[in-house]
Parts: structure tokens; sequence; C-alpha cells
């Protein structure tokens, strides 16, 4: 049975940072692309970064970038997201999710987490 589970989410102040976690058993870690979504309250899930299997190729949406680092450690079956001068619009509850394609339709992921709370107040 596969599980994903995330954490690391809170309340923070605007430019301050939080370090998201998920890790996932019950799947081959490293053959699955791993990706982090988050979906505000009123509006749509919307992926944040991917990370491919190896963890050598990367994306992030336009709005965290330079912000937000996203990283794996595959020996740990472990998935990162660094997240650095958080501003209010960042708040949301973060998903990660496994799948087999570097992809950002979240159609291609079958596994997902339960999710993370992440607020920033200004």
């Amino acid at each position: 049975q596969v599980q994903v589970v995330e954490s690391g989410g809170g309340l923070v102040q605007a430019g301050e940072s939080l370090r998201l976690s998920c890790t996932a058993s019950g799947l081959t870690f490293d053959t699955y692309a791993l990706g982090w979504f988050r979906q505000a309250p009123g509006k749509e899930r919307e992926g944040v970064s991917l990370i491919s299997r190896s963890g050598s190729g990367t994306s992030y949406v336009r709005s965290v970038k330079g912000r937000f680092t996203i990283s794996r450690d595959n020996a740990k079956k472990t998935l990162h997201l660094q997240m650095n001068s958080l501003k209010p619009e960042d708040t949301a509850v973060y998903y990660c999710a496994a799948g087999p394609e570097f992809s950002w339709r979240a159609e291609s992921y079958p596994y997902w987490g339960q999710g993370t709370q992440v607020t920033v107040s200004s």
C-alpha cells in the first residue's frame, strides 16, 4: 500500500521561511517523478514545483522561482521544498504527489498525500 505523507507546514510571517518534507512508502521511490502542488481557498489546485526521478531535472511555477527550491533524497525516500521569502499569496494547502511522468498535469500523479497547511501572514 502506497503512503505519501507531508510535513513541515505552519504559520509564518511574510519574508520568513519554511521547509516542507514528504515521505513515500510502498513504492519504488526513485522510479517516480515528484511534484509539489498547492490549493488556496476558492482557487484551483496549481503546480508549484517538479523534480525528476534522479533529481537532476527541476521546474518551478513562475511565481515561486528564485524563492523555492525542490530537492529529493532517494536513499531516504524523501522530498523537500525549501520556501524562502514567503508571501501571503503562498498561503495554501501544499500537496506532495508521485507519478510516472515529469508533468504539470495533476492527473499524471496517481499518489497524493493529505496535504500540509502553509499560512503566511502579512
